[in-house]
């Protein structure tokens, strides 16, 4: 299967997310913010990054423009509560800086395992 990284600053989340790839037998990494990701990524091994957008360190417009730099053809997805702002600004500015699929949270996890499944083909 695939080698998908999440991002994520919520421990609760970014567990449950990787529980429910990992029991799809991909292989997931993970990171507590942008900094730690960027650090962690490996194009060899990363097809699909799933990042937040407003985390401490590095936000997620960060990860997904340095991504991008780094392994053009990664798949992204977006998400994001949007903070004081509402999540509809920030996930504009994923998807025009490539983010493949945004969701805004809360949101289902079988949702993201589907979209998962779909950008990975």
């Amino acid at each position: 299967m695939a080698g998908i990284m999440i991002v994520e600053d919520d421990t609760a989340l970014r567990e449950m997310l990787r529980d429910a790839l990992e029991k799809r037998k991909h292989t997931v990494i993970t990171a507590a913010d942008g900094r730690e990701a960027l650090a962690r990524f490996r194009p060899s091994v990363v097809d699909l990054v799933i990042t937040d957008l407003l985390m401490p360190e590095e936000d997620g417009l960060m990860v997904i423009m340095k991504i991008k730099e780094m392994k053009p053809s990664a798949k992204l997805i977006a998400i994001s509560g949007g903070g004081m702002a509402g999540p509809g600004s920030y996930l504009m500015m994923a998807s025009k800086l490539g983010a493949d699929h945004v969701f805004s949270k809360p949101f289902l996890p079988s949702e993201l395992v589907q979209k998962v499944k779909d950008l990975l083909g």
